[in-house]
This record gives C-alpha cells, sequence and structure tokens, in this order.
C-alpha cells in the first residue's frame, strides 16, 4: 500500500537471485603491509592464474597487481587483502585500511611515481575504488581469454 494521495505511477518489485561464485574460482590471501607484498602479491597471482589456465594473463595482471599492492602496503597499518574472482571476467581486488580514494592523475616526466592508476586505467577493461567502512577496494577487470 502507497499511501494516501491520488497517485498514478507504475511499480515495479524486482526479485532475483544470485548463487554466488564458487569457492574455486575465488582466490583470497592477507598481505602484510611491508615492501615483500608486492613481490609476494605478484607470485600468488600467478599461481591462481596458472591454476586456472589464465597464464596469457599474467603479464598484464602482475604489473596492475604490483602497481595497485604497492599503492595499498604505501599507507596501510593493517594487513592488505588480495582476492581474484574468475566469472565472465578476471576481477581483482585489493583492499586496505585507508579511507582515502585513489585518483588518476597525470605525472610529470620528473615525477618519480603517480603512474600506477595511469596503468590500471590503460591496461584494465574496468577500474574503481569502492570505500568501505574500514577502509576501501580498489578493483580492476581484465577481460578473460
Amino acid at each position: 500500500m502507497l499511501g494516501p494521495g491520488d497517485r498514478d505511477d507504475d511499480i515495479a518489485l524486482l526479485a532475483a537471485r544470485f548463487d554466488g561464485i564458487a569457492p574455486s574460482d575465488v582466490a583470497y590471501w592477507f598481505l602484510d603491509p611491508d615492501p615483500a607484498a608486492p613481490g609476494r602479491a605478484r607470485r600468488l597471482a600467478r599461481a591462481a592464474l596458472a591454476r586456472w589456465g589464465l597464464e596469457e594473463l599474467t603479464d598484464s595482471v602482475e604489473l596492475l597487481v604490483s602497481e595497485v599492492v604497492t599503492n595499498a602496503v604505501r599507507y596501510a597499518s593493517r594487513p592488505v587483502t588480495l582476492r581474484l574472482l574468475r566469472t565472465d571476467v578476471l576481477r581483482v581486488e585489493v583492499g586496505d585500511d585507508v579511507p582515502q580514494l585513489p585518483r588518476l592523475r597525470q605525472a610529470r616526466a620528473t615525477d618519480e611515481g603517480g603512474r600506477g592508476l595511469y596503468l590500471v586505467n590503460r591496461v584494465a577493461r574496468r577500474w574503481d575504488a569502492t570505500r568501505l567502512s574500514n577502509g576501501k577496494v580498489v578493483w580492476f577487470e581484465l577481460p578473460m581469454p
């Protein structure tokens, strides 16, 4: 019941069921926020891709995982999460405890950093960041081969 008034708006109710993603299509790790984390993240992602028969994505995933994890561990004070999801795309998520969302910016030729998200933006099919109550998740997607 809508309540009082003379309304002639159409109303629709949509019900959907989501069965979720099979556990075999998810890889999830916690990484200590230290300088060794990007290298460990690359190795873990490479192993997951090999398990799934997605070796041709290895170079792109290693590059982007390295950039996003490096950003996360630079500011995080708690463990960083790395999650790979295999669906109709490969989705990679990196979570940390810092609420500030990353910004895409153009680095100058003399800048030491600032190119990570530019690379993600150029290589990934889509990417974004989502603020959470305890930090954020930066994610990107690559098309399946």
